[in-house]
């Protein structure tokens, strides 16, 4: 395969999916992971609160092997959680959850997309802290040509396993690449400047994600209050960034007065 798909030339580059993080990787600098409705804002709430959190992409049995080798508490899917296991991909059970020094949290989607990397630099990014990660990538010289940032939509996924672009990784994505541009980076590629355009562009981003297809399914399910946690706009300025295979607290810069 040719370098066509790379986004070459472009300092902020925009993708979908583990796939398209592991094709992007190789011609990246960083890697921002956007996965608004579960991974990463469940790693944002985990690492305000002290935690290191371990992506790991399956949730099968060898989780729990990973969990142990780590010394860490192992989370479980959302409808999993237990009195005895309160640590899930729920940000709101995260909030509510005893504090572990180390938890690993798995994610077919943000951890796969995190193990796809390669060695980028690897930053956790959503709607609740997108001005903090754009601060800190212009802070540390990513979002030139020369040091390229791409921003990897998550998406869901149909039940075949295919991939379905989800609106609310969209905008995660669209917000980290505007908070990027304001602090200097560039020139966003085609892909990145749609993706930051649907961000500005949407004048409620937070009745749009309660009302998408994502979010009405978490409502259903029974989980409306990890939405609400999700559309904290602009909330946290902790900037979760994969540092010895775990995410931990990289405090962003505050905007100037």
């Amino acid at each position: 395969m040719s370098d066509w798909f790379l986004q070459q030339e472009h300092g902020i580059r925009f993708e979908w999916g583990p796939t398209g993080a592991q094709q992007m990787a190789s011609d990246a600098a960083c890697l921002v992971v956007v996965d608004v409705l579960s991974f990463t804002t469940s790693v944002t709430v985990a690492v305000e609160a002290g935690t290191r959190v371990f992506p790991y992409a399956w949730r099968d049995e060898t989780a729990a092997v990973f969990a142990k080798d780590k010394a860490a508490a192992l989370a479980v899917g959302r409808r999993a959680a237990t009195p005895a296991s309160p640590w899930s991909l729920s940000p709101a059970a995260l909030r509510q959850a005893p504090f572990t020094p180390r938890l690993v949290l798995p994610s077919p989607n943000g951890s796969a997309i995190t193990a796809a990397a390669g060695v980028s630099t690897v930053v956790a990014g959503c709607l609740r802290n997108a001005p903090a990660v754009g601060r800190w990538l212009a802070r540390h010289g990513y979002g030139s040509a020369e040091r390229p940032v791409v921003v990897i939509a998550a998406g869901e996924r149909w039940p075949d396993q295919s991939l379905r672009p989800a609106l609310e990784d969209l905008l995660g994505a669209g917000a980290i690449i505007a908070a990027l541009e304001s602090q200097g980076g560039g020139p966003l590629s085609p892909e990145a400047s749609v993706a930051r355009a649907c961000f500005m562009q949407t004048p409620d981003v937070v009745s749009a994600v309660t009302a998408c297809s994502s979010g009405i399914e978490l409502a259903r399910s029974g989980f409306a209050d990890d939405v609400a946690i999700a559309t904290e706009l602009d909330s946290s300025t902790i900037v979760p960034v994969l540092t010895d295979g775990a995410f931990h607290h990289n405090a962003a810069p505050q905007p100037n007065p």
